[in-house]
C-alpha cells in the first residue's frame, strides 16, 4: 500500500470547487488558501486573491498589474458563498509588497487573523484582530523567515498558543526540510518559549517541508489539527506554470495534548487529503492540497476547507471520531 494513498476518511463536496476566481466581483485570477471560521452566526471566509497572474504568464506578459489582496465571503451553510463587493485586507508600504494566506480563529468573541507578508527582508508572519472585517488592528509581526501561523481558539496555561513554520535554510544546509513549531504569548503581541513539535522526517509522506495548515479544533481526546507535507520529486514536471514544478502537497493530520499542545499524541500515517481530482492536480501549481480552515460541527461532522492547485478553494467533510482514531492508531 502506497504511503501517498489517501486515508479514505474524507468526502469531497459535490459542489467543489466551492469558490473560484469567477465568483469574485473584482479582478481575480486565483482564489485559494482561505481561512474559514464561524463568527456571529455565519460562516466567514477570508481568501487569498491573486490577480493578473494568469494573464501575465500566458499572454506574453501583456498585463500591467499583478498583485494580491484578501477577499471576504459569507455563507449560511458553509457551501454556498457570497463574496463581498471589495477585498477586506491588504498590506503595502515600506519594504512590504503584499499580505496573503489568511487563517481565522475566534478567541473570546473576537476574530483573529494570521497572515503572511512578503517584505524586502523576507517572509514574515502577522496577527491582526477584527470585530467587523472592515477594521483590522495588527498586533504583531514576526522576524523573517516565518509563515503558516495558526492560533489555538483559547488560552492554555495562561498563554495564547500558535503553531508556525520558520524556514531556516542555512540551518538545514540549503534544503527545504522545515518543521512545525509552537510558540506562546501572554498578550498576542510578544511571542517566545518556542518548541519544535513535529519534524519533517517523522511524516512518512514528506521528504521536504512541513508546516501548519488549519487552526486546531478541540476534541475530547486532544487538539485536532491539520498540517501540509511536501514530497519533492527532483526530475518531475507536474502541471503548473513552472516548467520544472515537482512538489506534491498533501494534507496531514495530528492530535495534540489538551493541556500541553507541544506534546504530539499521534500523527495519522496516511495523508488526510491527496491530490487526485482534476481541480487538485491541474492549476497554477499542480498537485497541491493546502488546508486552511477546519470547523467541528455540533453533530460531529468536520468541515475541512483547502486550497487546490493554488487556484481554487474546496471543501471536504469527515467524522471527528474517525479523524481522532486515525491519529491514535
Amino acid at each position: 500500500m502506497s504511503i501517498f494513498e489517501e486515508s479514505g476518511l474524507i468526502k469531497r463536496c459535490s459542489q467543489n470547487p466551492v469558490l473560484a476566481a469567477a465568483d469574485a466581483p473584482y479582478e481575480s485570477s486565483l482564489v485559494f488558501n482561505a481561512g474559514i471560521t464561524k463568527f456571529n452566526g455565519k460562516y466567514v471566509m477570508v481568501f487569498r486573491n491573486d490577480f493578473g497572474f494568469y494573464k501575465g504568464m500566458y499572454d506574453n506578459g501583456n498585463t500591467t498589474e499583478t498583485g494580491t489582496n484578501i477577499g471576504l465571503a459569507f455563507s449560511d451553510n458553509g457551501i454556498d458563498w457570497q463574496v463581498q463587493p471589495e477585498p477586506c485586507f491588504s498590506m503595502q508600504g515600506k519594504d512590504i509588497s503584499r499580505a496573503y494566506d489568511p487563517r481565522l480563529t475566534v478567541i473570546d468573541g473576537r476574530c483573529y487573523m494570521c497572515f503572511a507578508i512578503d517584505t524586502r527582508q523576507g517572509v514574515r508572519g502577522g496577527i491582526a484582530v477584527t470585530d467587523d472585517f472592515k477594521n483590522f488592528e495588527v498586533l504583531s509581526i514576526t522576524a523573517p523567515d516565518n509563515r503558516n501561523m495558526v492560533l489555538f481558539p483559547e488560552k492554555i496555561g495562561g498563554n495564547y498558543i500558535r503553531l508556525e513554520r520558520p524556514f531556516p535554510v542555512y540551518s538545514h544546509g540549503g534544503k527545504e526540510n522545515f518543521d512545525v513549531w509552537l510558540g506562546r504569548s501572554p498578550d498576542m503581541r510578544y511571542w517566545g518559549d518556542f518548541e519544535c513539535i513535529l519534524n519533517w522526517d517523522e511524516v512518512p509522506f514528506c521528504n521536504s517541508k512541513l508546516g501548519p495548515a488549519a487552526p486546531p479544533v478541540k476534541t475530547e481526546k486532544g487538539w485536532l489539527t491539520t498540517f501540509h507535507a511536501v514530497w519533492k520529486q527532483e526530475e518531475a514536471s507536474l502541471f503548473g506554470w513552472e516548467a520544472s514544478w515537482g512538489k506534491i502537497y498533501y494534507g496531514g493530520l495530528m492530535l495534540l495534548d489538551l493541556e500541553d499542545p507541544s506534546k504530539v499524541l499521534g500523527v495519522s500515517k496516511k495523508p488526510l487529503i491527496s491530490p487526485v481530482e482534476k481541480y487538485e492536480e491541474e492549476g497554477f501549481r499542480g498537485s497541491v492540497i493546502f488546508p486552511g480552515g477546519m470547523i467541528l460541527e455540533d453533530d460531529g461532522e468536520v468541515k475541512i476547507y483547502y486550497g487546490a492547485a493554488d487556484t481554487v478553494e474546496c471543501l471536504a467533510t469527515a467524522s471527528v471520531d474517525d479523524l481522532v482514531k486515525s491519529c491514535l492508531e
